[in-house]
């Protein structure tokens, strides 16, 4: 009877899930989410409906004004006025639109500042492409590097006149950089060794330490020689710095402030957390009194206070009174974001890196730096998009940016009292420029995995 029994039970059951089940229909795709967010309720669906009207008729005047109505072909603001009374007048702006974007520069040496802006974007296109090496020295050069070369196309001259020896060194160095990089890039898409492989073999005969770095300087100086030979023989139109201004000088400035801030930020924030008492405090005054005044006032100090604490013989050009003023700006205010990273470090990170007999510029730049600024990119990148606005207030000392050409229009005789298309052109392209700088830093965020 037992073994009856026992062959007569049925057999272990497997488990077997149980299949998710699907959402509500009505949270599934767009028409549901936006059910489900925005008419939820009684409140929340005639707040939805408030809403939705508002913005109907905020856009429907907007559009109205700014293209429906809108007036893109006339001669002057009175014709404006006559053709369409109620809608902008962005004939005026599109009469004006060389003048905020390059200012008062020769019209037929606009192609220089093209050119320059194309050599920059051009000089940090390798850094897209991994197979680039030393991707870091790449952005260092563009940092030290890049600025005589758009120098040399916006100033003009010629080498041993109005460009000097210093100058255009630097500018045949610079631009052999370039090339170097460019090179290689294009060797090693075909599988091929980079340029200063080249010598090699050669550089070996004569010494046994490093050979790539000698090869490398070997290929750098011929290169730079080639250049020199030929830009001797080029000569461009001088153009002062009085004539720059626009959209141009904007990013002239706000360019150099951003590079720099980093750079001045780190020295500054370290010689506020040195040991040293000189150090410490000649950085705290320096950050603490840039900080407790307006960038207005610093402008103003640079342009008129700088040229009397300098020698008689001594003159600077106000944009380089201004370059100066600006980057001390955002350096004080970026060594703090950046004295906050450093704090946030663990303690255990330097005793790590004491314990590999790491010493204090080592810990710092390998070790310490890296980690801060990763930190604090929310930060850094806020104070960047500031700047970038900041750079507006040079048009009250003089300077021909975008701000003050935008105003220049309405002091025009065709276009008398055209104020607000300017203003509502330079608002639209500053929002782009800041919205993009913080899709990148989100962007930036995310590849970085700060948030980990």
């Amino acid at each position: 009877m037992d073994d009856l029994n026992v062959n007569n039970e049925p057999a272990l059951k497997q488990f077997v899930p149980t299949p998710s089940r699907p959402p509500r229909k009505s949270e599934r795709g767009i028409i549901g989410a936006i059910r489900h967010r925005c008419f939820n309720s009684i409140g929340n669906s005639l707040l939805t409906l408030c809403v939705a009207v508002v913005l109907f008729y905020l856009l429907k005047y907007i559009l109205d004004w700014a293209v429906f109505n809108a007036v893109f072909i006339a001669d002057n603001r009175r014709q404006c006025m006559d053709i369409s009374p109620d809608g902008a007048c962005w004939a005026g702006v599109i009469s004006w639109f060389n003048g905020l974007i390059y200012g008062r520069f020769p019209l037929e040496e606009q192609w220089r500042v093209n050119s320059g802006v194309l050599l920059g974007l051009a000089w940090l296109l390798p850094l897209m492409s991994k197979r680039v090496a030393l991707r870091n020295f790449i952005l260092l050069s563009w940092i030290g590097l890049y600025p005589f070369v758009g120098a040399y196309l916006f100033l003009g001259g010629r080498f041993g006149a109005e460009l000097g020896l210093l100058h255009g060194t630097m500018t045949c160095f610079a631009l052999a950089f370039l090339t170097i990089i460019y090179t290689n890039w294009i060797l090693s898409g075909l599988g091929k060794k980079g340029l200063n492989e080249l010598f090699v073999p050669l550089v070996s005969r004569w010494v046994q330490r490093r050979i790539h770095l000698l090869s490398f300087l070997a290929i750098w100086l011929l290169m730079a020689l080639f250049i020199a030979f030929g830009l001797s023989y080029v000569a461009l139109e001088p153009v002062a710095i009085e004539r720059w201004g626009g959209l141009f000088l904007t990013f002239i400035i706000a360019g150099f402030a951003i590079t720099m801030a980093i750079p001045v930020g780190v020295v500054l924030a370290l010689g506020r957390r040195s040991k040293l008492p000189v150090i410490h405090w000649i950085s705290m005054i320096i950050i603490e009194l840039v900080r407790s005044v307006p960038l207005i006032t610093v402008l103003f100090m640079a342009v008129t206070l700088l040229p009397i604490f300098l020698p008689a013989d001594m003159e600077f050009n106000k944009l380089t009174q201004v370059l100066v003023a600006v980057c001390l700006f955002a350096g004080a205010y970026m060594a703090e974001n950046i004295r906050g990273g450093l704090q946030a470090i663990p303690k255990g990170q330097y005793e790590a890196a004491a314990t590999l007999g790491l010493g204090y510029l080592h810990t710092m730049v390998l070790v310490i730096l890296p980690q801060a600024l990763k930190m604090m990119i929310p930060n850094i990148m806020t104070s960047f998009i500031s700047l970038l606005k900041d750079t507006t207030l040079v048009s009250i000392i003089g300077l021909f940016d975008i701000m003050l050409m935008a105003r220049n229009i309405a002091n025009d005789k065709d276009w008398v009292g055209l104020h607000t298309e300017p203003l509502v052109m330079i608002s639209v392209l500053f929002f782009v420029l800041c919205y993009s700088m913080s899709q990148y830093s989100l962007n930036l965020e995310k590849r970085l995995k700060v948030d980990h």
